[in-house]
């Protein structure tokens, strides 16, 4: 039997479950319902009577690894077997480095060691409770932990595939500022932009979403220079910047994954709510789930 899969046929593409096209009638549990499986007993039932066949359900770092290299995942092995017992399948919701932007849910050890996971600094030069995506010690760490999830969830689920689909990390942005400004983001700011992203831009011209080719054109269609050279002296070059390194980060703890458990992942992004300029907040801090790469909400993988 295969795994759960994305299938193309024509302009098409379904997902694959247990060899047979499955469609989602999925509902989302809260941020911090998976965290308890007694809450969790009369919650089963609920999702059955709502006709649901899938349900989105977190898994927390924080819980499956409380101590570095030491994994208990006691409490996912029993929401994935009473998801099962109720005729449930998942989709897991990784609550990596970031939730809602924000580092949240790392574990305890992560959150106490600053110098090794740096933090964000914003643009009035202060230190945020946001993991900077350019931290490599943070990346290793969290490509590791899901690494080692996908693992055991291949061990113990890949037979029945309760589990069909992964989100990786939730909802990641900044969004009081548009870009980091540690010493390290702003000597990579002021390089060339980096290659593999501009020959996916001329690769890809005709298929980039209209907001970022309109930036890149108004500068000509430059095939190199710095960031600020081949999209402008302006905030949307600084999201544009930050959300590359956002999206190699992602994308390297989604690999991890896949490398451990070959089943569909996805990501999203957090946007500002409509109307906010790039780089500011709102009085009234409102989150929206917004697509990463794929403008449509195909998953990413």
């Amino acid at each position: 039997m295969s795994l759960p899969h994305l299938q193309t046929k024509g302009n098409t593409t379904q997902l694959i479950v247990n060899d047979q096209p499955f469609l989602i009638l999925g509902g989302e549990l809260g941020n911090s319902s998976a965290s308890s499986r007694a809450f969790m007993q009369p919650v089963w039932t609920k999702l059955q009577a709502m006709h649901l066949n899938t349900v989105l359900m977190p898994v927390y770092w924080e819980l499956i690894e409380p101590e570095e290299n030491k994994f208990d995942f006691t409490m996912v092995d029993s929401l994935v077997s009473d998801a099962a017992n109720n005729n449930l399948h998942l989709v897991l919701l990784w609550f990596g480095t970031w939730k809602n932007s924000m580092s949240v849910y790392v574990p305890e050890w992560m959150k106490k060691d600053t110098k090794r996971f740096k933090r964000t600094i914003n643009k009035q030069g202060r230190s945020v409770e946001i993991i900077s995506a350019l931290s490599k010690e943070a990346l290793g760490a969290d490509c590791k932990a899901f690494a080692a999830l996908m693992n055991h969830i291949k061990a113990t689920d890949a037979g029945r595939q309760t589990v069909i689909m992964v989100q990786v990390e939730n909802e990641v942005g900044l969004l009081s500022t548009a870009k980091e400004t540690t010493s390290d983001a702003l000597q990579l700011f002021n390089q060339q932009v980096p290659t593999a992203l501009m020959q996916y831009l001329q690769s890809n011209h005709d298929r980039l979403v209209p907001e970022l080719k309109d930036k890149w054109g108004r500068q000509g269609y430059k095939t190199k220079g710095t960031w600020q050279e081949v999209f402008g002296n302006n905030l949307a070059t600084d999201e544009i910047f930050q959300a590359y390194y956002y999206a190699l980060y992602v994308d390297k703890v989604a690999a991890a994954g896949k490398q451990a458990y070959n089943i569909p992942m996805y990501v999203n992004a957090a946007l500002n709510r409509p109307g906010v300029p790039t780089g500011r907040l709102s009085k009234r801090r409102s989150i929206t789930a917004g697509n990463g790469y794929l403008e449509n909400g195909s998953p990413a993988y």
